[in-house]
């Protein structure tokens, strides 16, 4: 009778996301070869996979081949990773195998690493390591002529690390972003699991991904992922929901009551309109309704800077200022491009995780996917927006029409979908003068109001009034008047009431 077999235990990396992806880590007691060109961070995950399992209590041994011990550890310092202090508890060992600048450079013909796999051997088990990371193999296929006897002492040193207990992680280069694996086809051959790492050029701009490419025996995400380096490390962006049928208030009386009694709690809101529609209006309302209701409010702000949100907010009657000084309302204001997407996801999903908020709003998503290419708009904002459901939090994310009288942006094709309710505000010119139309386009799981109703901004805030009548085309920009109203309005007209 066959043993029933069991599945392939795997071990939490502790790399934030990246867990998600290889769905819940690298497999237990195996080998992983992490591959990519220059700057695509190979090191720096080596070296985080060994930080992770420290701080869960795991020892590690980071074998260099390329970079001095030194070189190392000054270069992750800049992260927060004290490896001396480590090296003094005994849970890092470096093993040296670094080449000596003052000696040259000797290339060997038949040759075995068994000296090396003795040193690596001492470490571990002096420190009851767990963990291995190896950096780099680029070293050895230049000392070593003979390829097919390096990949046979590589898959000894593989093998005998394996049987050792440990879970093994070794870098190699690659000469191109898309193409063979590594640069010399061999390393690939030697791993149970494969992990490419990218470091393309898109638009003039830097963008890393994380692709899962091989993981022999085991389930894991498809496709690439983008992934960026912090002050803590590499961070791989990823998605996660939630879901919640809390309502929370709009700030506004007569939008609450068109929208079914407010926004969901974890629901992500579109609100896209023209130039001066009432967009940060809507967004100031919206936080102040929060910071009223005792809840903790979140501002992104990508257009306008800290005492231009004040001036206006003021203006409405909200002394945001205040606000922000009783702790229960925060702005963050930042030009987007200071720094690629991916960074500005990193520092607003930080921000979210210690302010802890109930509602957060964006003003606007138009400005950043200006600085952007259109992949990495579509996945900050699909990772943005997962997110803030996975924390239940209620997001408002404006939007900026490419022309007055409305139209889709290239912002909205990326995230209509993506959204729970989309409010449109439009201008409609009638008879020589200018006034707004609101309507409330969608709104998943709750019943909404489907006029498209007029609207007036003053001192106060924003009025909503009734619905437009025996009028077309005001979503598309061009309202078409029948008799009807144009009767209506003469009479207006004639009451100053125009």
């Amino acid at each position: 009778m066959t043993a029933a077999l069991r599945p392939i235990e795997k071990i939490a990396t502790g790399i934030p996301g990246f867990d998600h992806v290889a769905d819940g880590g690298l497999p237990l007691h195996r080998a992983t070869l992490v591959a990519g060109t220059a700057g695509s961070a190979k090191t720096v995950f080596a070296a985080h996979f060994l930080v992770a399992g420290i701080e869960r209590g795991e020892p590690g041994v980071f074998v260099t081949f390329e970079d001095t011990v030194d070189d190392i550890r000054r270069n992750v310092a800049s992260m927060g990773w004290n490896v001396p202090a480590w090296e003094e508890q005994g849970m890092w060992s470096f093993v040296d195998a670094s080449p000596n600048a003052e000696q040259p450079t000797t290339v060997v013909g038949e040759f075995d690493l068994g000296a090396l796999l003795s040193r690596i051997e001492h470490a571990v088990k002096r420190t009851g390591a767990t963990r291995v990371s190896i950096d780099s193999l680029n070293a050895l296929f230049v000392l070593f002529r003979e390829h097919a006897l390096l990949r046979g002492e590589l898959y000894r040193i593989v093998s005998r690390l394996k049987a050792l207990g440990v879970t093994l992680v070794f870098t190699s280069e690659r000469t191109q972003e898309y193409g063979e694996v590594s640069r010399f086809g061999v390393e690939e051959f030697v791993a149970d699991n494969v992990i490419i790492l990218r470091n393309l050029l898109v638009d003039e701009r830097r963008r890393r991904t994380l692709e899962l490419l091989k993981m022999r025996g085991a389930a894991h995400q498809r496709g690439e992922w983008p992934f960026t380096i912090t002050g803590s490390g590499i961070i791989v962006l990823t998605l996660t929901q939630g879901s919640s049928s809390v309502r929370l208030g709009t700030g506004n009386a007569e939008l609450d009551r068109m929208c079914g009694g407010g926004f969901f709690r974890d629901s992500i809101i579109l609100l896209s309109g023209a130039t001066g529609t009432g967009k940060t209006l809507t967004a100031t309302q919206y936080l102040a309704a929060g910071w009223e209701a005792g809840e903790r409010s979140l501002l992104f702000a990508f257009e306008e800077s800290r005492d231009q949100l004040y001036r206006n907010a003021a203006a409405w009657g909200f002394d945001f200022e205040g606000m922000e000084r009783d702790g229960r309302l925060k702005v963050v204001n930042s030009y987007p491009h200071a720094m690629a997407m991916e960074d500005h996801l990193v520092l607003m999903r930080d921000t979210i995780e210690q302010f802890k908020p109930h509602r957060v709003a964006v003003d606007s998503l138009s400005a950043l996917e200006r600085v952007t290419s259109v992949r990495s708009f579509r996945e900050f904002v699909i990772s943005l927006t997962s997110f803030l459901k996975l924390k239940e939090t209620a997001g408002l994310f404006t939007s900026t029409t490419p022309s007055l009288m409305g139209g889709t942006s290239v912002t909205e094709k990326h995230i209509s979908t993506l959204t729970d309710t989309i409010i449109l505000l439009r201008y409609v010119e009638s008879y020589g003068s200018m006034r707004r139309g609101l309507a409330v386009l969608k709104m998943r799981g709750s019943a909404h109001d489907h006029d498209i109703r007029e609207y007036t901004i003053d001192g106060a805030g924003m009025h909503i009034g009734g619905p437009f009548r025996d009028v077309s085309g005001v979503l598309s920009g061009n309202p078409t008047f029948l008799a009807g109203d144009l009767v209506s309005h003469a009479e207006n007209e004639e009451r100053g009431e125009g």
